[in-house]
């Protein structure tokens, strides 16, 4: 099961490897990410794409706007993710999200977004700090880091 408050970017291709930095008594390799990078580097979806594509996920809701939720099934360990999508240029710029779930819930989700085609970088929303895919799923990881819960917070 995954824990974050994250922010999911498409990787820039320039990004580089970043500082070793100590998060909640762990180390971390972060990712380098030039600014104007964040604010050029789009997902291969619009949109609109993006957010058809989570509709087919049972038991999510997405509003016109981005905003979506969505909820473990009855009867199963209980666990929801919350967020929303951001575009610019109807191409889809970044995803927030915050909540619980298990691994495969999240690739199913991340699949929607165009990965594992579109290679993508996980923002740290408290830290302000990038990490590449697998270093994010290490932090996420429930029970593998003492680090504070993304569950309940608004």
């Amino acid at each position: 099961m995954y824990d974050f408050f994250i922010t999911v970017h498409a990787q820039p291709a320039n990004a580089t490897a970043g500082a070793k930095i100590e998060l909640n008594g762990r180390t971390v390799n972060t990712l380098h990410v030039e600014p104007e990078a964040l604010s050029t580097t789009t997902m291969d979806r619009t949109f609109e794409a993006a957010r058809t594509k989570l509709e087919q996920l049972p038991r999510l809701f997405c509003e016109a706007d981005g905003s979506f939720v969505w909820a473990s099934p009855q009867g199963a360990p209980a666990w929801q993710v919350d967020g929303n999508l951001y575009d610019r240029n109807e191409r889809l710029l970044f995803v927030d999200l915050k909540g619980t779930c298990p691994a495969e819930e999240l690739d199913r989700f991340l699949a929607a977004l165009g990965w594992p085609e579109t290679r993508l970088m996980f923002q740290l929303t408290r830290e302000a700090v990038f990490l590449e895919e697998a270093e994010f799923r290490r932090y996420a990881e429930i029970g593998s880091s003492p680090r504070p819960s993304g569950r309940g917070l608004g």
